[in-house]
């Protein structure tokens, strides 16, 4: 199973603020200071609006600057407002902007939720400290304190992403902490539908339940529907690194493999700093080129050796599959009858099975699937991607060193033909 990244979450909820004025004309400095963190937070959200993607490199540098600006002009009233909650949620949040735990930033924000225990937006950015600093479990105490205050979207997707990340446990309760994490998405995205954050996170949960739930397609549909939806309404999200890699995870499974090369280069051009990207394009590219090449030579066996393969194929290899009377996965009753590859068609192949010899074998770095090359009657080759495999099937899997089926093994096929 493919383990996808995510990176720490940052608030995105901005509430709305009564104005209170000292005098006439007058804003009360909170309302000032709440501006001034608001914009701290769109700068960092909205960085590639006005800077270029060559810029990338740089944003982690510039935010922090920018968060040093403000946190100076909130150190200039601390002395007045250092035991009031407001002020301590803010200097919380200015300091939690930051893609690091901060210990200050704890501390702030637990002394705010102290002194006013109703404060939303407090437990929901505490929660986001202690997921920095990995404690999922007071984590979750905290987005689950802040939903008990008032049912936001914040605290619902946040609740999504740490039910993913909770340690395992049994499959069974893996599965439905999965559940669990898809409906506080959708809840999420039911508050507001023009949030793009949500439709990513949504998008997420689905990918989760696709691979932790057997792999429905529909489960992988609707992670990308959920993607396309939150470029759609928020366009800042066609500058999450986080979404272009999760999507080209999927895309690399679904054995989209243009799309996912496009994925991951596009991640690591947004973050520099983060070398999965670039290592996971590295691995797929080097995975295809192999994979190309095998399938051009048909495994480099020479043409002699592939004849005398082929000569001893037949339908016995079927073994049970040739009998009336088997039953296939999908409750069919009746024998398989053999196809060359030239005869089957794209989708789904009932009621056939396709013979060959395996040519060659190819274990990606990602341990995505595992890949043999079979030759028919027909001296066609064909590329077979097979998934779900248990670690001790076929030999080794990690790496691309592993040739784990010697040439000249027998093979069937009932499913359909992979495409490269």
């Amino acid at each position: 199973m493919q383990c996808l990244y995510q990176q720490t979450s940052s608030s995105q909820l901005m509430q709305e603020n009564s104005l209170s004025f000292c005098h006439q004309y007058t804003l009360h400095p909170f309302f000032l200071g709440q501006e001034q963190v608001d914009e701290l937070y769109r700068f960092r959200d909205n960085y590639f609006e006005t800077h270029g993607v060559e810029d990338a490199g740089r944003k982690q540098r510039d935010v922090a600057q920018e968060m040093e600006k403000t946190l100076k002009k909130l150190e200039e009233k601390e002395e007045l407002y250092k035991h009031n909650a407001e002020f301590l949620l803010l200097r919380g949040r200015c300091l939690g902007v930051a893609p690091e735990f901060s210990s200050t930033a704890e501390e702030c924000l637990s002394r705010a939720v102290k002194l006013k225990p109703g404060l939303v937006e407090g437990w929901n950015t505490l929660g986001e400290q202690y997921w920095k600093k990995g404690d999922l479990v007071t984590a979750k105490t905290c987005f689950t304190g802040a939903l008990q205050q008032s049912k936001n979207k914040v605290s619902l997707r946040s609740l999504s992403m740490v039910l993913r990340q909770l340690p395992g446990g049994v499959s069974d309760e893996q599965g439905k902490r999965v559940l669990e994490s898809v409906d506080m998405a959708r809840q999420a995205v039911q508050l507001d539908v023009t949030d793009g954050t949500s439709w990513y996170i949504l998008g997420n949960a689905y990918i989760s339940l696709f691979f932790t739930c057997g792999q429905n397609p529909q489960m992988s549909q609707q992670a990308l529907s959920a993607y396309a939806q939150a470029e759609k309404v928020d366009r800042t999200a066609t500058s999450n690194p986080d979404l272009h890699f999760n999507r080209a995870t999927l895309f690399q499974y679904e054995e989209m493999f243009g799309s996912a090369l496009a994925g991951y280069s596009r991640a690591a051009a947004l973050d520099p700093t983060w070398d999965g990207p670039p290592e996971r394009e590295r691995q797929l590219l080097e995975y295809l080129e192999k994979l190309t090449a095998l399938t051009e030579n048909k495994g480099k066996v020479k043409a002699r050796r592939l004849r005398s393969m082929l000569s001893s194929l037949s339908t016995t290899a079927l073994g049970p599959c040739s009998c009336p009377q088997f039953r296939s996965p999908s409750g069919r009753v009746g024998s398989l009858e053999p196809r060359t590859l030239s005869a089957l068609t794209h989708g789904h192949n009932g009621g056939v099975a396709a013979l060959g010899k395996v040519v060659f074998s190819l274990a990606s770095e990602g341990r995505m699937a595992f890949t043999f090359g079979m030759v028919d009657s027909e001296e066609t080759c064909c590329v077979v991607m097979v998934y779900n495999t248990a670690d001790s099937w076929g030999g080794p899997h990690r790496g691309l060193r592993g040739r784990p089926g010697a040439p000249g093994q027998t093979s069937q096929c009932g499913a359909q033909p992979a495409d490269v």
